[in-house]
C-alpha cells in the first residue's frame, strides 16, 4: 500500500479518477433540486393521509392566484378605470390559453358583486385585483415559466402582477435551491481552495484535497442517485457537507504529516526525496496517528445522520441516507487517495516549528496551556446563557420567511397574503348526529361557521357550500329552491360539478377551503386551535384537518421533537463514543461536555436573535456537533498516545493539534459564510449555523477541554485512565 501513496502515478491516477467522477455526475445525476408539491413531505408520509383523504373526498384542482395592480400614475383606479379593465380581459384571455391550465376567474369573466367572487377577485386595495387560475398535475418546472412568459407579454410600468398559489411557491424555492446549489456551493470550493493555498502553501496539499473532496462528492452523488434519492430540500447542501466532512480528515492527516516530517527532518535527508525510506515511514507514521481519530470522527458523523432515518419526513429520511454514504465515503476516499498526494508530491516541513506557523503559541511553562484560570467559567456562563436563548427557538416559520425579506418577491407575496391569504388549509366537517349537511339546520351551522372563520385575523379568504349556495342564490329563481336542489345543481355537469369540491355526494360532511395569512405573528398551533374551537362552537365536528398550512405546524413540530430527541440521542452516543476513544472517565465527561455546548451555542444564538429555524436549516446543528467531535476526537487521540509515552500530554496535544483545528476552522467558516451572500433565507440561516459550531467547536476543543480536563484531573478521583 505505502507503494502506491509514494508513488506519483497514484495522484495522476486520482486526478483522472476526479475527472471521470465530475463527468458521469454531469451524464447520471439531475442536480436540479425536487421539492414535493407540499413542499415538506412525501405523498406517502403518514403526515400526508389527511391531505390525500380531503383530494379523494373533494376533487378540487390546485390554484394560481396572481395580483394584479393598476399603478398608472394618471389612473390607477382599477375596475374604475376602463384600460385596466381590457388590459385584464386579455391578459385572463392568454392565461387561459396556457397548457396546464384547466380554468379560470377573473373580472373580466365573473361578476365581482357576487358573494363568491367578491371575496375571491377583488382586494382590499380597490387598484388592484385577482386572477385565480385552475390548474392541472403540470409540473411547476413547466407550468410557472409558461405563466411567466403571459405575464411578462402583458406586465409594465402601469400593470403590476404577482404571482402566488403552491405550484408557483414551489417552483421559486426549487428555483433559489438550484442557485445556491450551483452558485455557492462552487463558490464555497472555490473559497476552500484558496484558504488552503494560504493556510498550506504547498500545490500538492491544495490539488491532492480537491481532487480528493471532488471524489468523494462525485461518488457520494452516484451512490445516492443509485439508492433513487435526488437532490431535494435538504439534499442540495449535500455537495458542501460530504467536501466538508472529507476536508476534516485530509487537514488532520496534512497536520500530522507536517509534524511528522517537521520532528524527523532535522539532521537527515530532505523528505521530499520520493525514493528514501523516510518518505515512507513518515507516511505510515502520520496515517497511523490520524486514522484512529477519523475512524471515530466518521462513526460519530454517521450516527447523526442516521438519527434521521427514523424521521417521519421523507426530505429528512433523504438526508439521513446521503449522510451516511457521504461520511463513509469520506473516511474511505481521503484515505486512499489523499495519501498518493502527500507521499508522491508533497515537500514536507523542514524547519521545526512551521506546523503552527507561531512557535510562541504553545503551552506556558509549567506544563499548562495558554487559556487562563478564567476560561472555563467564562464558558460555563456562555454556555447557560446561550441555554435560555434555546428556549425561544422558532422552529415554526412563516411561509414567507423562504423568501428574502425587502425582496420584490417577498413584497409581492407580502401583498397577496395580506389581500386574502397564500397558505391553504381545509377543514372537512360533520354533523355530529350523522345529519346530511344540506339539511336545513345543519346548513344554518354551515353558514355561521363560514361568519366566524371570515372573523379570524389569521385566516383570508374563506370558500365553503355556505357560500356556494349564497352565490347560486343571486340567479333569478334560485333563491326559491331548497339547498339540496341547489346542491345538485352546483354538483352537475351544467356547472363542471363545482359543489363536488365542497360537499360530498351522500351530502354526510362539508369541506372548507381557507387561506391562511402567514403574515400574522402567531403559532399555528394556536391560529389551528382556534379554527378548531370556531367549528366545534358552530355545533359541528372537525372530521379533517389538512393543507399546507397544516402540514407546516406539524413540520414545526418535528423540527422541534428532532432537536430534543435527535440531538439528545446524538449526545448520548457520542458519550459511549467519548468513552472508547479516551478510555479514561475523567475525559470522557470532560469531552461529553464540550461536546454537549456545541448545539447549545448554536441553537442558543439562532434563540437570542430571533433567526428561525427551518427544516433547511436544523439539520445543521448535527453537522456543526460532528465537525466539533472531529477536533475534540483527534485531540484527546493524540492526548491519550502522548501520556503513554510520559509526555506532558494536554499542552503538547493542543500544540501539535491545534494547528489542523484551527486550519479547519477557518476553512469551513470562510466556506460556509458564502452562503451569507445567498438570496435564499434558509441557506444563509445554513451558513451561519454552521459557523456558529464550527467556531464553538474549535473554541471548546482548543481552550475549554484541556483547561477543564486539567482541573477534573485535580479535583476528581481517577477509577480508570
Amino acid at each position: 500500500m505505502l507503494r502506491l501513496w509514494t508513488s506519483r502515478a497514484g495522484a495522476g491516477a486520482a486526478l483522472v479518477l476526479a475527472v471521470v467522477a465530475v463527468a458521469a455526475v454531469a451524464m447520471y445525476v439531475d442536480l436540479s433540486p425536487r421539492v414535493e408539491g407540499d413542499f415538506f413531505f412525501a405523498r406517502d408520509d403518514p403526515q400526508m393521509l389527511a391531505s390525500r383523504e380531503v383530494e379523494r373526498s373533494f376533487p378540487l384542482a390546485a390554484q394560481l392566484i396572481l395580483r394584479v395592480e393598476d399603478r398608472d400614475p394618471l389612473g390607477g383606479e382599477g375596475l374604475a378605470d376602463r384600460l385596466y379593465v381590457d388590459q385584464v380581459a386579455a391578459l385572463t384571455t392568454d392565461l387561459l390559453a396556457v397548457a396546464g391550465v384547466v380554468g379560470g376567474l377573473s373580472v373580466t369573466t365573473d361578476d365581482p358583486a357576487s358573494p363568491l367572487f367578491r371575496r375571491i377577485l377583488l382586494t382590499p386595495d380597490p387598484a388592484a385585483t385577482n386572477i385565480v387560475l385552475q390548474v392541472d398535475e403540470t409540473d411547476p418546472r413547466l407550468l410557472l415559466p409558461r405563466v411567466e412568459a403571459v405575464v411578462a407579454r402583458h406586465e409594465s410600468a402601469a400593470l403590476d402582477v404577482v404571482v402566488s398559489g403552491v405550484p408557483a411557491i414551489v417552483e421559486l424555492i426549487r428555483r433559489s435551491l438550484f442557485r445556491d446549489l450551483v452558485v455557492f456551493s462552487s463558490a464555497a470550493v472555490f473559497v476552500f481552495a484558496l484558504l488552503m493555498s494560504w493556510v498550506y502553501r504547498e500545490a500538492a496539499v491544495v490539488v491532492g484535497t480537491l481532487t480528493t473532496c471532488v471524489i468523494a462528492v462525485g461518488i457520494t452523488l452516484l451512490t445516492v442517485h443509485a439508492f433513487g434519492i435526488g437532490i431535494g430540500l435538504l439534499t442540495a447542501n449535500l455537495i458542501t457537507i460530504v467536501f466538508v466532512l472529507t476536508l476534516s480528515h485530509v487537514v488532520f492527516m496534512t497536520g500530522n504529516w507536517r509534524r511528522v516530517t517537521t520532528a524527523e527532518g532535522s539532521g537527515r535527508r530532505s523528505i521530499a526525496d520520493p525514493v528514501t525510506p523516510t518518505r515512507e515511514a513518515a507516511l505510515d507514521r502520520a496515517v497511523r496517528d490520524t486514522v484512529e481519530g477519523s475512524f471515530w470522527s466518521m462513526a460519530t458523523t454517521l450516527l447523526g445522520f442516521a438519527s434521521l432515518l427514523v424521521a417521519s419526513a421523507r426530505p429528512l429520511r433523504e438526508l439521513g441516507i446521503a449522510g451516511v454514504v457521504g461520511a463513509a465515503t469520506a473516511l474511505v476516499v481521503a484515505y486512499l487517495v489523499y495519501p498518493a498526494f502527500l507521499g508522491g508530491w508533497a515537500q514536507g516541513v523542514d524547519t521545526p516549528g512551521d506546523e503552527t506557523g507561531d512557535p510562541s503559541a504553545g503551552p506556558e511553562p509549567g506544563g499548562r496551556p495558554r487559556p487562563g484560570r478564567w476560561i472555563v467559567p467564562g464558558a460555563v456562563v456562555l454556555v447557560l446563557a446561550m441555554g435560555l436563548g434555546v428556549m425561544r427557538i422558532d422552529t415554526d416559520p412563516g411561509l414567507l420567511t423562504y423568501f428574502a425579506d425587502g425582496s420584490e418577491l417577498r413584497d409581492g407575496l407580502s401583498k397577496i397574503d395580506a389581500d386574502g391569504g397564500s397558505s391553504t388549509l381545509d377543514v372537512v366537517v360533520a354533523d355530529p348526529e350523522g345529519g346530511s349537511v344540506a339539511a336545513p339546520g345543519v346548513f344554518g351551522r354551515l353558514v355561521e361557521l363560514q361568519t366566524a372563520l371570515e372573523a379570524d385575523a389569521a385566516v383570508g379568504v374563506v370558500l365553503s357550500p355556505a357560500l356556494l349556495i349564497e352565490h347560486a342564490r343571486t340567479i333569478p329563481l334560485a333563491r326559491l329552491l331548497p339547498v339540496p336542489m341547489l346542491l345538485d345543481i352546483a354538483s352537475g355537469e351544467a356547472l363542471g360539478g363545482v359543489a363536488l369540491g365542497f360537499v360530498t355526494p351522500d351530502r354526510d360532511r362539508a369541506r372548507f377551503s381557507l387561506r391562511m395569512r402567514e403574515t400574522v405573528n402567531e403559532p399555528r398551533g394556536q391560529v389551528l386551535a382556534r379554527v378548531e374551537a370556531s367549528v366545534r362552537g358552530a355545533g359541528l365536528t372537525p372530521v379533517v384537518v389538512a393543507g399546507l398550512y397544516d402540514l407546516q405546524a406539524q413540520l414545526g413540530r418535528l423540527i422541534a421533537s428532532s432537536l430534543r430527541i435527535g440531538i439528545g440521542g446524538l449526545l448520548l452516543l457520542f458519550f459511549g463514543v467519548a468513552l472508547v476513544v479516551s478510555r479514561s472517565g475523567r475525559l470522557t465527561l470532560t469531552m461529553w461536555l464540550c461536546l454537549a455546548s456545541i448545539p447549545v451555542v448554536t441553537l442558543g444564538v439562532f434563540g437570542h436573535f430571533g433567526v428561525s429555524l427551518d427544516l433547511i436549516t436544523s439539520p445543521a446543528a448535527n453537522i456543526a456537533l460532528a465537525i466539533g467531535a472531529d477536533s475534540m476526537i483527534h485531540l484527546v487521540v493524540r492526548v491519550r498516545r502522548l501520556g503513554e509515552t510520559g509526555s506532558d500530554a494536554w499542552p503538547e496535544g493542543v500544540r501539535q493539534i491545534g494547528p489542523p483545528v484551527l486550519s479547519a476552522t477557518a476553512i469551513v467558516c470562510a466556506g460556509f459564510g458564502i452562503f451569507a451572500l445567498s438570496s435564499f433565507p434558509p441557506t444563509q440561516r445554513f451558513g451561519f449555523a454552521v459557523i456558529v459550531g464550527t467556531m464553538t467547536a474549535a473554541f471548546m476543543a482548543l481552550a475549554v477541554m484541556p483547561r477543564l480536563a486539567l482541573t477534573l484531573e485535580n479535583t476528581v478521583p481517577s477509577s480508570h485512565d
